[in-house]
């Protein structure tokens, strides 16, 4: 009983938390001032249109761009001065834009390259074929002869091989046919239900967005402008907002 309920009392605790933080390139300012939680056993859901920061925010929350100012927390920790590397190796998953998986290598050695951070010979946990099964049949072909939609489903295993505490997905649906985006929103559901994982998710196909939100955040010009619960989505008018 007691360990229950310790896993409920960390169930909803905050897994990322961000403070004033500012990113700029050359004379742009392009993060301004962005605050805000994500939590265990939810989906944090950003939306904007293309060239407001979305992503710029996601590369810096990883280190790959500095942040100029401002603080990047991981469950309680500061790990704003971390390198990328560190960072996984503290419970961030990323899945970029794109997939950026390795064409050349088999699905297997993706998932392989996942671990890395992990000690030599941890196998591969047999929980990312449950969640993906079409990737054990793939087990050994080429990740450059999977579709889109494939890919995109072993970039999200590699991301959960070493098993975050954070996972960033950057826009998944992207390129991806209608039957995967559903295979992909129930394992993100999935997921976070657990409560041992935040999720923070990028997305601008609206609908995909507002099925999985817990919370949502809308950024403008680098800002986040609007926020709320992902219940209220519709009454907030998130969706005419998108479409200005």
């Amino acid at each position: 009983m007691a360990a229950e309920a310790a896993a409920a009392g960390a169930a909803g605790a905050p897994v990322l938390q961000v403070e004033g933080l500012n990113q700029a390139y050359g004379g742009s300012h392009i993060l301004r001032d962005l605050a805000f939680e994500a939590r265990a056993g939810e989906v944090t859901v950003v939306l904007g249109r293309n060239g407001v920061g979305k992503t710029t925010l996601l590369k810096t929350l990883m280190g790959l761009v500095p942040a100029k100012s401002g603080r990047v927390r991981l469950q309680g920790q500061d790990i704003t001065p971390l390198p990328p590397y560190e960072r996984v190796r503290r419970g961030i998953g990323y899945v970029p834009q794109g997939r950026e998986i390795f064409g050349r290598l088999t699905v297997q050695d993706n998932l392989r390259m996942g671990l890395a951070v992990k000690p030599g010979g941890t196998p591969i946990p047999a929980e990312l074929f449950e969640l993906f099964p079409v990737l054990r049949q793939m087990i050994g072909r080429r990740g450059g002869d999977l579709s889109g939609g494939q890919q995109q489903q072993l970039a999200i295993a590699r991301a959960l091989a070493a098993g975050p505490k954070l996972l960033i997905l950057d826009e998944p649906t992207e390129g991806i046919q209608p039957s995967i985006i559903k295979d992909i929103g129930r394992v993100i559901r999935m997921l976070a239900d657990r409560g041992t994982m935040a999720v923070l998710l990028v997305e601008q196909y609206y609908d995909f967005a507002a099925g999985l939100a817990d919370q949502y955040l809308v950024m403008e010009r680098g800002a986040i402008v609007q926020r709320g619960r992902g219940a209220d989505m519709q009454a907030d008018g998130v969706r005419q907002r998108m479409a200005i």
